[in-house]
């Protein structure tokens, strides 16, 4: 077991992490952008490593957004390239591991061949019990509450769904999410200070942590900090304590 100062009996169940940063990483290295995102690629897998080692359950990165396809088509086609890299190359390490991967979001919609990798990586660790490894891939906060919306809308027009029946249990269930604990701690990188459209309804009690580390630069003993940070603060939920 390694070694750390972290109280073990208050450690996050679910981390969720904004990696941002990865374009001003390269660009004060003057380097094309594609090499920030490798370079984010090659952090993510020490801080998976790292999480599981620590006996986190629950690890959400938010990698690609629905607002990226704003992007130039060149920078999204080499992320298409970079998420077939890692798969190919992580993925034996991963289920080593004993790591679960999950995707969350319209993963569906990006091109076939990275289709094939994804399902290819959730399919081979699907029965892993350690760490629970979820990718948000075409991830909207707003979007996925629209769809959940919308099914819970079908089901009442087809006379299978009370709406007065409709708890945020029944909510939840419709969403990407569903049956995952709401993360405990959001971290975002890169000294931003917003969602920017991630999980929205599952961070309504979520501790923050903000920090300036280009997401590159963002090592596992960052993330024992973020969880150290974490572990100092009282978590009330509207109560008193």
């Amino acid at each position: 077991m390694m070694q750390t100062d972290l109280d073990r009996s208050r450690m996050p169940v679910h981390i969720a992490i904004v990696m941002d940063g990865n374009g001003r990483w390269a660009k004060q290295r003057n380097l094309p952008r594609l090499a920030g995102h490798n370079a984010g690629m090659q952090a993510l897998k020490e801080i998976v490593k790292r999480s599981s080692a620590l006996g986190i359950k629950h690890l959400t990165v938010y990698a690609f957004s629905t607002e990226n396809w704003k992007r130039p088509e060149e920078e999204i086609s080499g992320i298409f390239r970079i998420l077939v890299a890692y798969v190919n190359k992580e993925l034996e390490e991963i289920h080593a591991n004993n790591v679960r991967v999950t995707i969350l979001g319209e993963y569906e919609k990006f091109p076939e061949n990275v289709v094939a990798k994804l399902r290819q990586a959730m399919g081979k660790t699907e029965n892993n019990t350690g760490l629970e490894f979820h990718i948000a891939l075409n991830y909207g906060g707003r979007p996925e509450i629209l769809r959940a919306a919308r099914a819970l809308c079908r089901k009442a027009k087809a006379g299978t769904l009370d709406p007065e029946a409709v708890t945020e249990e029944v909510f939840q269930a419709e969403l990407f999410t569903a049956g995952l604990p709401d993360p405990d701690l959001i971290v975002r990188t890169s000294g931003e200070m917003r969602l920017s459209n991630y999980l929205l309804w599952q961070s309504a009690y979520s501790e923050f942590v903000f920090t300036d580390v280009l997401w590159p630069d963002f090592t596992p003993d960052c993330l024992e900090d973020a969880i150290r940070e974490y572990q100092g603060r009282s978590r009330r939920f509207g109560g008193i304590k």
